[in-house]
């Protein structure tokens, strides 16, 4: 709250000293999440692909895990996808900077399609080139899953977490300080198109995001579930106690000990499949992370000049989907993730300030979903087991 104060007070201030301080910040942080959106990405894809078990009926469970992942996340996206056309957010910003806002050169689908394959290892994380980063990731990740040497595939896949590790360390430090960076969004964003905000289609953007994650959590979910033969209620009743400490605490991994309490006790999940899915899950499986990475990516590239074609949001839809599996246990994950995302593409960032104050009820209906898809698809593969 002081940070948003005082934002608010040098952005609408006539002194430049406060608007250098502001932009100062504001650079400060997007060179941070430039420097660690890459790594984390890409690490987090080959832990949780290369992780998984392989053997016997394992590998049945660890298959239907990410077809089931796979889809209701994409689902999910989808979902934010169809909202925005339908709700159609404008643009917030009438007023802008050429310097901040030049848009990046378009070219046609095939180039940027051409584009995602990297000419070297090395120059996909320097260029910040994500599409790269995430295709060497997953195809690493799968690589590391066919080492026929155990102690090999052991010995590289436990460097893997522990670089993971350290990077996940890095992003709580950041957390810690985040709200300077906060400070630093907001007055930079209040100082450079104060006079074009519309505050009604930023509302908009919100109403996407939280009917995106709402009707995927209530229809889309729960249609799945019937279509599979289960009731939806018997679920949502015996995961009750777990999606309330979800939506609190607005962490699917401090929610995965009641979770999987839950799962046994009151679903009476099979232990072995309980304990594999789940932690599976809380990694990779994040319906709400992909809506709110969709529609912030979307909406912010509308704003500052992108192209936003059916094409494109066809493409984003698949990216946010991918995106969302990178973001395992990262603190504030999808909103660092989307921030990440967007700077490394050349996009302003700056907009985020005014979605951070907000992002906190953002981040409980996420949690909450993305606990409720996890019991939906631990609840599916259960009964194939």
């Amino acid at each position: 709250m002081i940070a948003v104060v005082l934002a608010v007070f040098c952005g609408i201030s006539e002194i430049p000293a406060l608007w250098q301080a502001g932009a100062f910040c504001s650079e400060i942080f997007i060179r941070i999440f430039r420097c660690i959106s890459m790594p984390i990405i890409s690490l987090s894809v080959i832990v949780a692909i290369s992780s998984c078990a392989s053997d016997g009926h394992m590998r049945m469970i660890w298959k239907k895990t990410l077809l089931y992942t796979l889809s209701t996340t994409i689902a999910a996206a989808t979902v934010a996808a169809l909202l925005y056309v339908i709700i159609s957010p404008a643009n917030v910003i009438s007023i802008i900077s050429d310097a901040a806002t030049t848009p990046a050169v378009q070219h046609g689908y095939l180039y940027h399609l051409l584009d995602t394959i990297p000419e070297d290892v090395l120059a996909a994380f320097i260029h910040h080139k994500v599409l790269s980063v995430l295709l060497i990731s997953i195809i690493t990740g799968i690589c590391i899953r066919f080492i026929p040497d155990e102690e090999a595939k052991h010995i590289i896949l436990k460097s893997f977490q522990g670089l993971h590790s350290i990077f996940l360390h890095v992003t709580r430090f950041i957390v810690l300080v985040l709200p300077i960076g906060m400070f630093g969004f907001i007055c930079a964003s209040i100082h450079e198109s104060r006079t074009g905000i519309q505050m009604a289609e930023m509302g908009k953007y919100f109403l996407v995001i939280i009917a995106a994650n709402i009707l995927q959590g209530v229809v889309v979910l729960p249609l799945w579930l019937l279509i599979k033969g289960i009731n939806p209620l018997k679920i949502f009743r015996g995961m009750f106690p777990a999606l309330s400490v979800a939506f609190f605490s607005k962490s699917s991994t401090a929610t995965l000990p009641v979770t999987m309490e839950m799962a046994e006790n009151n679903l009476h999940i099979q232990r072995q499949t309980s304990r594999f899915v789940l932690p599976l899950c809380t990694a990779v499986n994040m319906n709400g992370c992909a809506a709110f990475i969709f529609t912030t990516v979307t909406y912010l590239m509308q704003n500052y000049g992108f192209s936003i074609s059916p094409s494109s949001m066809i493409l984003w839809i698949f990216i946010a989907t991918i995106a969302a599996i990178g973001n395992a246990g990262v603190p504030m994950g999808c909103f660092m993730l989307s921030t990440s995302l967007l700077s490394s593409m050349g996009v302003p960032t700056h907009l985020m300030g005014i979605i951070l104050p907000l992002y906190g009820v953002i981040d409980m209906v996420e949690t909450a979903l993305n606990v409720w898809s996890d019991a939906c698809v631990v609840t599916a593969v259960d009964q194939y087991s």
